[in-house]
């Protein structure tokens, strides 16, 4: 079982907090049906996926997935994902609020990631001015 020190230095190495926000100012049709989607994961080389399914077990939400590399030099890596907007709210942003990242920039990415959660809660992203408002804070994530 993984203790709660653990976790937040892989999460500080190799964890990320990112939101894929559709630019409200691209005119082209895009595919994706949601304007907002907010997401944290972790990924890790196949042979250490062991800690995925720990970490997944530890938080008791998200999902794990193989992610082929064709790359020269690269190995197929294993990324443990949580994208559903209750899990991210009721687990993941407590646990990362009460245990304190370490890193200065990946706090900084925790904090706009909870702003903009926030926002989505408050359904900013569904109107344009919300959209752009929530668009402009995401570029300034690492």
């Amino acid at each position: 079982m993984l203790n709660k020190g653990y976790i937040l230095g892989l999460v500080d190495g190799e964890g990320s907090f990112t939101v894929f926000i559709r630019n409200p100012q691209n005119k082209k049709e895009i595919k994706r049906r949601t304007k907002a989607e907010p997401r944290f994961y972790l990924k890790l080389i196949e042979k250490d996926k062991k800690i995925l399914f720990s970490l997944k077990e530890f938080f008791g939400c998200g999902n794990i997935y193989y992610q082929k590399d064709n790359r020269k030099n690269h190995q197929n890596c294993y990324r443990y994902e949580v994208t559903k907007r209750d899990d991210l709210k009721n687990v993941i942003i407590p646990f990362f609020r009460k245990n304190q990242l370490m890193l200065p920039s990946k706090v900084r990415d925790f904090e706009i990631f909870c702003r903009i959660m926030k926002m989505i809660d408050d359904k900013c992203h569904l109107n344009k001015k919300g959209l752009k408002r929530m668009y402009l804070l995401k570029q300034n994530m690492h």
